[in-house]
């Protein structure tokens, strides 16, 4: 039997038989290592599949410090962690267009200067509370989140939530027909 790294030692020789070998070997414990970072399965196997790629495309440059067991697993765990934060980038790119394309058609629907007046409104909240209601809204964090950022109770964020909705409520009373109807049509979609 060979061990990993004759293995290794091969396949960095073009040996295919080396590598299919070391792939049947580690293939299904890395899917299932992956699970750990990804719950889909087929990114799971894209994962795992890219980093035996590498291996194959880099073989005769590749140098292996630790086991090759080792390597492996560090690798796929690397290329989740890079998978998740690609992902996150994208959801966050994502949400900002929605946000745009809602925006846009907002100007359409909205009552010329409506939008203005809405920006104004938030504008003049008080400067923690608008801090807070920012916070919430427009980066979508939760109650909780914010009272930890801003070293605050729950409790106070949530009663200055409330405040400032009373207070956008409030000035923004003559639009209210308009605001209820576009949740509704957003609702629909």
């Amino acid at each position: 039997m060979n061990s990993d790294s004759d293995l290794f030692e091969k396949i960095k020789k073009g040996n295919k038989q080396s590598f299919e070998l070391l792939f049947r070997l580690y293939y299904v414990p890395l899917c299932i290592f992956t699970r750990q970072y990804l719950p889909d399965k087929d990114d799971c196997e894209e994962v795992v599949q890219g980093v035996f790629t590498y291996i194959w495309e880099k073989k005769s440059k590749l140098k292996i410090e630790t086991s090759v067991k080792n390597y492996l697993y560090s690798s796929v765990r690397n290329r989740c962690l890079n998978y998740i934060k690609h992902m996150k980038v994208r959801n966050e790119y994502k949400n900002h267009i929605i946000q745009q394309e809602i925006e846009a058609e907002a100007e359409h629907f909205f009552e010329p200067g409506m939008i203005e007046k809405i920006h104004r409104s938030i504008e003049e909240l008080p400067k923690r509370r608008r801090e807070i209601f920012m916070l919430s809204r427009e980066h979508g964090l939760k109650y909780k989140e914010i009272a930890d950022e801003l070293n605050l109770s729950v409790k106070t964020v949530e009663a200055q939530m409330g405040h400032a909705l009373r207070d956008l409520r409030e000035k923004l009373k003559d639009y209210k027909h308009i605001l209820i109807s576009f949740l509704i049509l957003k609702k629909m979609q």
